[in-house]
């Protein structure tokens, strides 16, 4: 019986490595975005001196949201990966540090952020474009952004606590 337990358990244990699937295919999502990206980027370049000065904001602000939204699948890859399937490790066998000690509650603190971020310039996006939305539009653009600001600070708080609870039981 202990035989079969074992065999369980090594099965689900190497079932993390289905996982791989999942970050290399965000991984080529990033590369199609980055294409993406530098259409965009193009485009910019080429309308820079016939855009008017909101125009200009609004393009650099979208350059930047995809900035931040490749930095956000970057995040979730690397982290998940090494969370979840294995550790970074360089030719030597040596961990690389550069990559940082990212547990699940600080990645979820730290994607949350993004989001806000991420938020904060659609909203902003929306602000400069105000005269094309309806009041109503406005105030659901910024109850959302709201939201994602109230779960950002509500994820801080419950990971500040737990990180207090494994503090005082000495984890």
């Amino acid at each position: 019986m202990k035989k079969l337990e074992h065999f369980i358990e090594g099965i689900i244990l190497a079932s993390r490595w289905l996982l791989v699937v999942f970050y290399l295919g965000l991984a080529l999502a990033l590369m199609l975005y980055a294409v993406s990206f530098g259409g965009k980027l193009l485009d910019f370049s080429i309308k820079l001196f016939t855009l008017a000065e909101t125009d200009t904001i609004l393009k650099m602000l979208s350059l930047i949201d995809a900035a931040l939204v490749a930095s956000l699948v970057v995040m979730v890859i690397i982290s998940g990966y090494e969370n979840f399937v294995s550790r970074f490790d360089n030719a030597d066998g040596q961990e690389i540090s550069w990559l940082g000690k990212v547990d699940a509650g600080s990645l979820k603190i730290k994607v949350a952020s993004t989001i806000v971020a991420i938020s904060s310039i659609h909203l902003l996006q929306v602000f400069l474009n105000a005269q094309q939305y309806s009041d109503g539009k406005l105030m659901w653009f910024t109850i959302m952004h709201l939201t994602f600001v109230v779960s950002a600070l509500v994820l801080a708080y419950i990971d500040r606590v737990m990180a207090g609870t494994k503090k005082d039981k000495g984890e």
